[in-house]
């Protein structure tokens, strides 16, 4: 019979490895969605130009500073499990799903690629939901749909944007 000791060597917070390795990885391919997404908006914030510039430059700034909130969210979360998120810059790229983009784009474009992405990391979300669900890692899935709620009211906001532009 195994000692409480031992039991604890093959789990973290009651999960068992193969778990916490499954939810790590998807929450790792948040936190490079999420990375790619706050250069973007960086981006787009010094770059917006025309009749929406005031608007917009402000936006661009909430949204990427709500973003390295959250990828600070998702990471902790991680560091609970006993996992580093030691990625570089690099590998980041590699590992996202949004691409960075390098053409000059129209303060609509902006926005509409802006909600391209948030498509992409909804879709992560909702994966990464799934994962915490069959691990039963409540905390984690409580998390992840606080963010997607958020989430999905930016993309609503943003949506209704677009429609006179």
């Amino acid at each position: 019979m195994k000692t409480q000791t031992q039991t604890q060597a093959y789990k973290k917070l009651g999960f068992t490895y193969s778990e916490t390795s499954e939810i790590v990885d998807v929450l790792n391919n948040l936190i490079a969605n999420y990375t790619v997404h706050y250069h973007k908006l960086r981006r787009f914030h010094w770059n917006v130009e025309g009749p929406n510039f005031f608007d917009l430059h402000i936006q661009f700034e909430k949204e990427y500073q709500k973003v390295s909130e959250t990828i600070d969210i998702i990471a902790e979360r991680m560091r609970v499990f006993g996992v580093k998120s030691n990625y570089t810059l690099k590998q980041l790229i590699e590992l996202s799903e949004i691409k960075e983009g390098d053409k000059e784009l129209t303060s609509l474009q902006m926005v509409e690629e802006v909600l391209k992405d948030f498509g992409i990391i909804h879709e992560s979300l909702l994966e990464a939901i799934n994962y915490a669900l069959d691990a039963g890692d409540i905390a984690t899935e409580e998390i992840l749909m606080d963010l997607t709620r958020d989430l999905e009211k930016r993309h609503w906001m943003f949506t209704v944007w677009t429609k006179d532009n």
